[in-house]
């Protein structure tokens, strides 16, 4: 199957064309989820570069496996799962030092760095980023996205119970982090 341009196709028809290697296939693929992707990185990791890396990361490992969606849930939140966990990995081999300044190119601070600069009792940008990033991206994915433990569980590729569990000690950590 060939899908051309790839704008009348849905995403699961896209997949299909790339498993039979269709490049075109690809392409509308990342045209359509990598935009979106790289915001949803950026505010979690806080590095573009580093966001921009996961992405491509990510479509590689689509491309090398595009079977690998199950035909469960949306192919965006396939994703999404592939590329927080790479992002995950990524983080998890850099020096402690390089997740508490993140670089930034200009130097305005985020509306984030400036609640956390009004935080009264406690460091919280330094409890959040003393977390574990499994731990960090359940709290992100509950907290700050809003998701409900089922959509966390779908995006992130864990069961709903470690999504529980992991919130559950993420929370007590931070509780003790900023004691």
């Amino acid at each position: 199957m060939t899908v051309g341009s790839g704008a009348d196709c849905d995403d699961e028809a896209l997949l299909e064309a790339l498993a039979g290697g269709d490049r075109a296939a690809l392409r509308a693929l990342y045209e359509r989820h990598a935009p979106w992707l790289s915001l949803r990185l950026v505010r979690r990791c806080g590095d573009p570069g580093l966001a921009e890396e996961v992405v491509q990361e990510t479509f590689v490992a689509v491309w090398r496996k595009p079977e690998g969606y199950s035909g469960r849930g949306e192919v965006a939140a396939w994703l999404w799962g592939i590329a927080v966990r790479r992002l995950i990995d990524r983080l998890r081999r850099r020096p402690i030092a390089s997740h508490l300044i993140p670089a930034r190119a200009d130097p305005a601070p985020s509306a984030e760095e400036l609640v956390l600069e009004g935080v009264e009792y406690g460091d919280l940008a330094g409890a959040l980023n003393r977390l574990a990033p499994e731990l960090r991206a359940v709290l992100q994915a509950r907290v700050l996205d809003g998701l409900s433990t089922r959509e966390a569980a779908r995006l992130l590729g864990i069961p709903q119970g470690t999504v529980k569990s992991r919130l559950a000690l993420a929370r007590r950590e931070l509780r003790r982090g900023l004691v």
